[in-house]
């Protein structure tokens, strides 16, 4: 039970202002707002209310309504005339802008939203709804908020097959085979795979928007695969799954070119539209080539990026 004797304030905290304000989630409660200063355990602490009405807080969570994620003073205004679920969708939209969310483009989740600012759920997603209605977010059931509209981002220092790369950040990521089927190697590549080699051709769907072209060769052992295992699983895996065998190293391009409406068509380009080309050839561990594929990239939508590191010396 906690305690019916009143404390002092300066006996919780060190005092900043009595005309300043506590976190709440009523706009119309007016508390006095202090900035506690400590070093170990968050203890719930019993602080003073307007009226002679006592509440205990969280310091953890005190805090976490008093400062933003860069440990800067939050100014939510909890007597302004502006509701707060209308600030908290203003600041949102301003990290968007600002770009606080990339490279993943996830927004926090609504819990952790609440408590950064100390509201309810019901003001969290009240102030989602705005930013939802400006089309800056996208809700994706089961995995979270989005920034709308964000670019795919290709980390090509990981060796990531291209529908992994879209998966793992999020993206409701679906593919559709366009051809699949057994031919005569091309020339250029009996070396790498002999006379006889599988295509395997996919439309990757990002969001229900086709945003790549992707076109694979693959050993001959790969003909008989199953069309619908070859629409659910990213070439790398299939390739562990038939040669039981780790693809360990793989040889990266990057250019530009025109393409013919063949390959344009199905992801909404103009005829000879100039696309992002990434081509490919992966390895097994055995030395032996496990694929060469061509990815046909919606250049407004895509983004490759290269990490890097300084050698130590």
């Amino acid at each position: 039970m906690p305690s019916t004797e009143k404390a002092a304030p300066d006996e919780i905290c060190r005092g900043v202002g009595r005309d300043a304000m506590l976190p709440s989630d009523d706009p119309g409660l007016e508390l006095p707002q202090f900035l506690i200063h400590y070093n170990t355990g968050y203890q719930r602490e019993e602080f003073p209310l307007y009226g002679g009405n006592r509440e205990l807080y969280s310091k953890a969570a005190l805090l976490r309504g008093l400062f933003n994620l860069d440990g800067k003073p939050m100014n939510l205004i909890r007597n302004n005339p502006v509701a707060m679920y209308l600030q908290i969708a203003d600041r949102l939209r301003a990290e968007i802008t600002e770009g606080t969310y990339e490279p993943s483009g996830r927004l926090p989740s609504e819990s952790q939203i609440m408590a950064r600012f100390n509201v309810s759920r019901v003001t969290v997603r009240l102030a989602l709804e705005q930013v939802d209605k400006d089309g800056l977010i996208e809700r994706r059931k089961g995995k979270g908020t989005f920034v709308a509209g964000k670019q795919v981002r290709h980390q090509i220092d990981t060796l990531r097959s291209f529908h992994e790369s879209l998966k793992v950040q999020g993206f409701d990521a679906t593919m559709r085979i366009i051809e699949l089927s057994a031919l005569e190697t091309p020339s250029a590549f009996i070396p790498l795979f002999g006379t006889q080699c599988t295509l395997l051709e996919r439309l990757h769907v990002v969001n229900d928007e086709p945003i790549a072209v992707g076109r694979s060769l693959l050993p001959a052992f790969m003909s008989d695969l199953q069309r619908e295992f070859a629409e659910q699983q990213p070439t790398y895996a299939l390739l562990k799954d038939r040669a039981g065998a780790n693809i360990v190293s793989a040889e990266i391009a990057i250019g530009a070119r025109a393409v013919s409406s063949r390959i344009t068509s199905p992801i909404g380009a103009a005829a000879n539209a100039v696309l992002l080309v990434l081509e490919r050839t992966s390895y097994f561990d055995n030395g032996a080539c496990a694929e060469r594929s061509e990815f046909f990239i919606r250049p407004e939508r895509y983004k490759f990026v290269l990490g890097n590191r300084i050698p130590e010396r």
